[in-house]
């Protein structure tokens, strides 16, 4: 049954126009190998997580893929599933070993589709560091008419980029 399920999940996704996890994870990291990492955060981790994401963690179980080519980590993505409004959003973010975001996807989007990011729009977290910056009032423009999107969507960049961070160092 879990066979006949999957293919008509995946089916569901590709018309709602989003990427499986593995597409989304080949899209960030071309050529590479992936392995599913489960990490169970300390109550410490999670608070300092917490303190420099600027915003909690939805739990202490994360999940994170690692990407490699000919043995070399290329980088972390990390799923980040979230309310926008009154529903859920999940995103990959995918984060470089020393630290800055290469791709954010967005996975599934269950509001209303006029709330969802424009790709362009979501493009312009490529290659930005976890710093003062990563915010609506500072590199990151704001979103007309889809404040709680944005909100949203930087808010998992800031945790993602906090979870490398502690789980991984920059330039491991």
């Amino acid at each position: 049954m879990i066979r006949i399920l999957a293919p008509l999940f995946m089916t569901a996704s590709l018309m709602a126009g989003f990427p499986s996890t593995q597409e989304a994870l080949a899209l960030a990291f071309p050529g590479a190998q992936f392995t599913r990492k489960e990490h169970w955060l300390t109550e410490t981790q999670a608070r300092r997580v917490k303190d420099l994401a600027g915003t909690p963690l939805p739990g202490l179980w994360q999940v994170a893929y690692e990407a490699r080519k000919n043995g070399d980590l290329l980088g972390v993505a990390f799923i980040d599933s979230h309310r926008v409004r009154t529903l859920q959003e999940t995103l990959l973010v995918a984060v470089a070993p020393d630290g800055h975001l290469l791709r954010v996807e967005v996975l599934a989007f269950r509001e209303p589709q006029d709330y969802l990011a424009k790709e362009a729009w979501v493009r312009q977290f490529e290659g930005k560091k976890l710093d003062a910056e990563l915010s609506l009032r500072g590199a990151i423009r704001p979103l007309s008419g889809s404040t709680l999107t944005a909100n949203a969507m930087t808010d998992a960049a800031r945790r993602a980029l906090s979870l490398h961070r502690i789980l991984y160092g920059e330039a491991k």
